[in-house]
C-alpha cells in the first residue's frame, strides 16, 4: 500500500474529521516534495528523522513566511505520520518557529452590524444565518452544520456539536429569530419529505450514530437546518445525501453585504463572532459567561475582547482636542 493510502486509512481508523485528513495529507505531500527537491530524488519518510522535519518546518517559517498556527498544523500532521503510520515518535525537533503577530480582532459597532444585515435580502436563508452568527457567537462552520435537533425552542438554547476540541457546548437562541427558524425548519421538513418520496432523503450522520440507529440518516431531526440546495451521491453507498450549505458561500455573502453597506473594515463571518463577544462585554455580561458561550478553553482567549470594547468609564480625551 502506498504511503498516502496508509496515511488516509490511519486517519479514518482514528476518526479524524474529513477536513483534518485533507489538511494533514497536504502537509505530508509537501514534506515529501520538499525533501525530493533537496536531495534530487524521492526519499521515504521512514528514512528521514527529526533533523529533516526541523529543516522542513524552518523552510516554512523562513522561506514561505507562514503563520505560527499553520506551522503547528504541519508539525501535527508529521507527528501523526510518524507515530501512527511509521511507528516512531519524534523527539527534540529544533526548528525555527514562526511568530504569531499580536493582532486585535476586527469588531463592528452595533450600527455597523445593522447596516450589514440590512444589506442582505430580507427573508433569505443567508440573512437568517448572518443574524444567527451575530446573535449566538457561532463560527460559520458551526452555523452551517446545525441540525434540526440542535435547536431547543422551549429552553431558548442551541446545542453546538463537536466544536474545536471535539466538545459540545450550549449557546443562546435569540428570541427575535425563533419564528424565522421555525419557518426554516418547516421548509426543511417539506423538502425532506419530497426527497424521501424520490428515495434520497438522507443527511450524512456520524458513523457511531448510524451503527446505533440505521434509520438516523433519513430522520428529519438529523437534517441540516441550512442544507445545501443540491443532493449529491455518496461515493461509498451511492445514495444521495443533502449536505449543509458551504461556509465559503456564506462568507462570500458577508463580504458582498459589507461592500454594499459601505463598511470600510475587513468583514468576514468571524467578525460577527468577535462582535457578539465584544457587545456582550460592553453590555455588562461577565467574561466567564462569554467564555462559556464562545466555547473557549482558557479565559485568556476571551480576554482579548476587553482590549477592543468601548469603555465609557475611562473617558480619555486626546490632547489635540484641548487646542482651538
Amino acid at each position: 500500500m502506498k504511503l498516502l493510502d496508509q496515511f488516509r486509512e490511519s486517519c479514518r481508523l482514528r476518526h479524524l474529521a474529513p477536513k483534518t485528513e485533507q489538511v494533514y495529507t497536504h502537509w505530508v505531500e509537501e514534506f515529501c516534495r520538499f525533501h525530493r527537491q533537496q536531495a534530487g530524488e524521492w526519499r521515504h519518510p521512514a528514512k528521514l528523522g527529526e533533523a529533516d522535519v526541523a529543516a522542513f518546518l524552518t523552510h516554512l517559517a523562513i522561506n514561505r513566511g507562514i503563520a505560527e498556527s499553520t506551522q503547528n498544523q504541519a508539525l501535527s500532521a508529521l507527528l501523526f505520520l510518524y507515530r501512527h503510520v511509521l511507528g516512531r515518535s519524534l523527539q527534540g525537533i529544533d526548528a525555527c518557529r514562526a511568530k504569531r503577530p499580536d493582532r486585535l480582532p476586527t469588531v463592528l459597532s452595533q450600527d455597523e452590524v445593522r447596516r450589514l444585515i440590512r444589506a442582505v435580502p430580507a427573508g433569505s436563508m443567508t440573512r437568517t444565518m448572518i443574524e444567527l452568527m451575530y446573535g449566538t457567537g457561532l463560527r460559520v462552520s458551526e452555523c452551517c452544520m446545525l441540525r434540526v435537533c440542535d435547536l431547543d425552542f422551549d429552553r431558548g438554547q442551541i446545542l453546538v456539536r463537536s466544536t474545536k476540541g471535539k466538545k459540545d457546548r450550549v449557546t443562546v437562541l435569540p428570541l427575535s429569530l425563533v419564528e424565522r427558524l421555525k419557518t426554516q425548519i418547516a421548509f426543511v421538513a417539506a423538502r425532506h419529505e419530497r426527497d424521501r418520496r424520490r428515495g434520497h432523503g438522507y443527511a450524512p450522520v456520524p458513523t457511531s450514530l448510524e451503527h446505533k440507529r440505521h434509520s438516523a440518516a433519513a430522520e428529519l431531526r438529523w437534517q441540516f437546518v441550512f442544507g445545501s440546495a443540491v443532493a449529491r451521491p455518496d461515493p461509498t453507498t451511492g445514495r444521495k445525501l443533502r449536505w449543509y450549505a458551504h461556509p465559503a458561500t456564506v462568507d462570500r455573502a458577508v463580504r458582498v453585504a459589507a461592500e454594499t453597506a459601505g463598511l470600510r473594515k475587513r468583514v468576514t463571518c468571524h467578525t460577527l463572532r468577535h462582535s457578539f463577544a465584544t457587545h456582550l462585554l460592553e453590555n455588562g455580561y461577565d467574561i466567564r459567561t462569554v467564555q462559556t458561550l464562545l466555547g473557549h478553553k482558557h479565559v485568556e482567549t476571551t480576554m482579548i475582547y476587553t482590549h477592543v470594547m468601548t469603555k465609557p468609564g475611562i473617558g480619555v480625551q486626546s490632547p489635540l482636542d484641548h487646542h482651538g
